[in-house]
């Protein structure tokens, strides 16, 4: 019996709806990494992009537990005296669309694999978002067998 292995002629991508209302952020992320990467998938091959496209809405009223409210983000610009951070709730109050798809692209490989899988990812603050034409199915999540 031969290995299978996926290539990118015969990938079939399906279009996915996550709602992150009341969710906590990592848990939505890891759902969302999950059926970027394909890993939902018979079909999964770890060197070729298998993953589905996703689109999360309501991106603005995803939860934070704990205290990652407070925890502070860095960056620099390069610059002397360059640094500059942000809270964690005042970048998801500011920009919820690149708060969630900062915290997903985490979750991705970080190489050319990962930045084509993070293409696929639409983030949308409100419930509207403009894919209906591709009849995104809505996720539920993974079916869990008893005792799981």
């Amino acid at each position: 019996m031969k290995t299978y292995s996926a290539n990118p002629e015969t990938i079939e991508r399906t279009w996915w709806v996550l709602d992150a209302a009341g969710r906590p952020m990592g848990r939505l992320a890891a759902d969302a990494a999950r059926l970027l990467r394909g890993k939902h998938k018979p079909t999964f091959t770890p060197n070729v992009d298998t993953g589905d496209f996703v689109i999360v809405v309501n991106a603005a009223k995803v939860l934070l537990t704990g205290h990652k409210d407070d925890e502070r983000l860095y960056r620099h610009s390069g610059w002397p005296g360059g640094l500059k951070s942000v809270t964690r709730a005042e970048e998801l109050e500011a920009r919820p669309e690149n708060a969630v798809r900062r915290v997903v692209r985490g979750m991705l490989p970080h190489n050319k694999l990962g930045d084509s899988m993070i293409n696929k990812l639409k983030v949308y603050a409100g419930p509207d978002h403009p894919h209906a034409a591709q009849q995104p199915v809505v996720w539920t999540g993974p079916e869990r067998k008893a005792g799981e």
